[in-house]
């Protein structure tokens, strides 16, 4: 059996390091430029896979070098691609990612194949559905075809996690469909309206998330730490694991990955909460994005040098 299946993009990340963003009409020189794979669906997939989950990916990369490169590093991180479409009709994604001195990033993103991810190819996929404990999707493929893989999750009575990024308005139907949604705040703010800047804002966007139909609610609020919304329980705040952040692209990539690969382990909330709120803690301590991804005995080592996580 397949611990996790995700669906979702894959993207050529193009990053360049640049003292600070520019402004709108600006024209500055940055400092160091790279190419990195990347994409939420891809990111999230080898986020789990480098923990040891045996992980499953639905996708599409164009019949180009950065096609072929994304698949190479799938594989090579041991996620299984029998389910990813080379399509010949379009190029692979991309995402040109500024990234501060600061840490912090601006992306803009290309979808290409990404945005030909259909029901045909989930369809394709049918028996990776019955086989998979966590079916985990992001919003850098179409919509319909996300709500549609829900459905048949929820079919085989699979745990449904959806990271909602990048930020857009999402149908109760959809929302319905997952077990745990997990925004941050710019996607939490555009989902309820409600400016999601601090605890007391994300608890109470928590609140109306799951009044709209999300069965468990965590919004991650970067250095903040996150907010935690399960059922009818009072929200949790949860302090986040104080690191030296270079660059944050990658921080809720490798916290999904490390959440759906603990759950999928049987963990109980609070362990899976820890392990993947050190993930993404630790992913923001490298350049990149799956370069930046922990592995398990990274992961480990660091969970043992820290105090417990912390409700507040």
């Amino acid at each position: 059996m397949t611990d996790i299946l995700t669906l979702g993009s894959l993207n050529m990340d193009l990053i360049t390091r640049t003292p600070r963003l520019p402004a709108p009409g600006e024209t500055i020189l940055g400092t160091a430029f790279s190419t990195a794979p990347g994409g939420k669906g891809a990111n999230q997939a080898i986020a789990a896979a480098k923990l040891g989950a045996p992980v499953k990916m639905i996708g599409r990369v164009g019949a180009d070098d950065f096609g072929k490169m994304l698949r190479h590093n799938l594989n090579a991180a041991g996620v299984d691609t029998q389910y990813l479409i080379t399509d010949a009709k379009t190029a692979t994604g991309i995402a040109s990612i500024w990234v501060d001195d600061a840490g912090q990033n601006s992306i803009i993103v290309a979808p290409g194949a990404n945005a030909r991810v259909s029901r045909a190819d989930v369809d394709a996929a049918a028996a990776a559905f019955r086989d998979a404990r966590v079916i985990v999707a992001q919003l850098e493929i179409p919509l319909d075809t996300v709500e549609y893989a829900f459905q048949l999750a929820r079919k085989h009575n699979r745990l449904t996690i959806l990271n909602p990024a990048p930020a857009q308005p999402l149908t109760r139907d959809l929302l319905a469909l997952a077990d745990l949604l997990i925004p941050n705040e710019t996607e939490a703010t555009l989902l309820t309206g409600i400016q999601t800047v601090d605890l007391e804002s994300a608890q109470n966007a928590a609140r109306v998330l799951r009044e709209s139909g999300a069965r468990r609610v965590l919004i991650t609020l970067g250095a903040q730490g996150a907010v935690w919304v399960d059922d009818d329980a009072p929200a949790q705040s949860i302090a986040p694991f104080p690191v030296r952040v270079v660059d944050t692209t990658a921080a809720g990539d490798a916290f999904v990955g490390a959440l759906a690969a603990s759950l999928a382990r049987d963990n109980d909330w609070t362990t899976s909460l820890r392990q993947a709120s050190a993930a993404g803690a630790l992913a923001t301590t490298k350049l990149g994005a799956q370069p930046a991804l922990p592995t398990r005995a990274e992961l480990d080592a660091f969970l043992q040098s820290v105090p417990p996580l912390t409700a507040r």
